[in-house]
C-alpha cells in the first residue's frame, strides 16, 4: 500500500523530514521509488529536462498526464503529486477541477499549482471534490519568471509578510502542503513554524518540513541550469556522455558486437543451410 496524504501531514507532526523528488518516466520513478522516497513529483519542469523546453510555460495537460501515467505504473510505496501546468487552473474555477481530475485519472493521487491567496477558491473547490492540493509560493515558475526574474523570494519585509499571509490562506483552504521555492531561509522557518501542514522547501532552507530536488539536477543530468540549493550527488552526464563515446569507438573499431553479443545457429543446420546455398 501507498503512502498517503496523511502519512505525509503525520511526518510532519513526528518531526521526521519529508524527501521528494521530481520523476517523469517509468525507469527513473522506479529507482526513487525502490530508494523509499516519500513523494515523487511529477513537475511540470519535466517540460524542461525531458521535451527540451526552455522553460515551464509551453507544456500541456497532455503531456502532464503521459508523465504521470509513467510514473503511476512504477510506483509502489511513494505519493504521486502531479503537477497542474500553466493556464490549465488559473483561466476558471471549472477548469481547474476537470484538469486536475485528469490528473487524478492519469495516477496522481494529489495535485500541486502554483500561487497564493489569490487562489484559495480554486483550491477550496478542488479540495471540495475530494481531490488534495499541494500549495506553492516563493519563487512561481509559471508566473513570476515573467514579471521578475529568476530570484530569491521573502528578502524584504514586504515580500516576506506577503509569502506568510499566503502560506496561512493555503492552509485554510485545505491544502495538504505547501511548496516553498526560493524563499529566504529565514522567512521559510517562519512560516514552517506558522502553519500545521508540511512545507517542502526548494531552495528554501533546512527549516522546511521537507525538500524536493529535480532529479535531473541532483544526479547531474541536465547542465542548462545549476541553481545555487542543488547538491549534485553523481555527474551522470559526465558518465554517460564518456560511455556513449566508448560505445561508438567499439563500433567504428569492430569491437562491439564480440561473439558474447550475438546468437549462432546449431552447426548442424549452418551444414545443411550451407549446402543449400551451394
Amino acid at each position: 500500500m501507498h503512502k498517503s496524504v496523511k502519512d505525509i501531514i503525520s511526518k510532519k507532526k513526528s518531526g521526521k523530514k519529508i524527501s521528494v523528488v521530481t520523476a517523469y518516466d517509468y525507469t527513473i520513478a522506479s529507482l526513487c521509488d525502490r530508494a523509499e522516497v516519500d513523494i515523487l513529483l511529477v513537475g511540470d519542469s519535466g517540460g524542461m529536462v525531458m521535451l527540451g523546453y526552455d522553460n515551464t510555460i509551453p507544456v500541456t495537460m497532455e503531456q502532464m498526464e503521459l508523465f504521470t501515467q509513467a510514473v503511476s505504473r512504477a510506483r509502489q510505496n511513494a505519493l504521486i503529486v502531479g503537477d497542474l501546468p500553466f493556464m490549465s487552473y488559473q483561466s476558471n474555477i471549472s477548469d481547474a477541477i476537470a484538469n486536475s481530475g485528469r490528473l487524478i485519472k492519469a495516477g496522481a493521487d494529489t495535485v500541486k499549482l502554483e500561487g497564493g491567496s489569490e487562489m484559495t477558491g480554486t483550491i477550496k473547490a478542488i479540495v471540495e471534490t475530494g481531490i488534495p492540493v499541494m500549495g506553492h509560493i516563493g519563487l512561481q515558475p509559471q508566473t513570476t519568471m515573467l514579471s521578475q526574474g529568476y530570484r530569491v523570494q521573502g528578502k524584504t519585509v514586504e515580500e516576506a509578510t506577503k509569502l506568510i499571509d499566503d502560506a496561512k490562506a493555503l492552509e485554510e483552504a485545505g491544502v495538504f502542503s505547501i511548496a516553498l521555492e526560493m524563499v529566504s531561509h529565514e522567512v521559510a522557518k517562519i512560516i514552517s513554524d506558522s502553519v500545521s501542514v508540511p512545507t517542502i522547501g526548494i531552495g528554501s532552507g533546512k527549516c522546511c518540513d521537507g525538500q524536493v530536488l529535480v532529479i535531473h539536477d541532483m544526479l547531474g543530468m541536465y547542465d542548462k541550469l545549476k541553481p545555487k540549493f542543488v547538491k549534485r550527488y553523481l555527474s551522470l552526464s559526465e558518465d554517460i556522455t564518456k560511455a556513449v563515446k566508448a560505445y561508438r569507438k567499439d563500433v567504428e573499431l569492430g569491437k562491439f558486437p564480440s561473439k558474447e553479443n550475438w546468437f549462432s545457429m546449431d552447426k548442424s543446420e549452418f551444414e545443411k543451410l550451407r549446402k543449400e546455398i551451394d
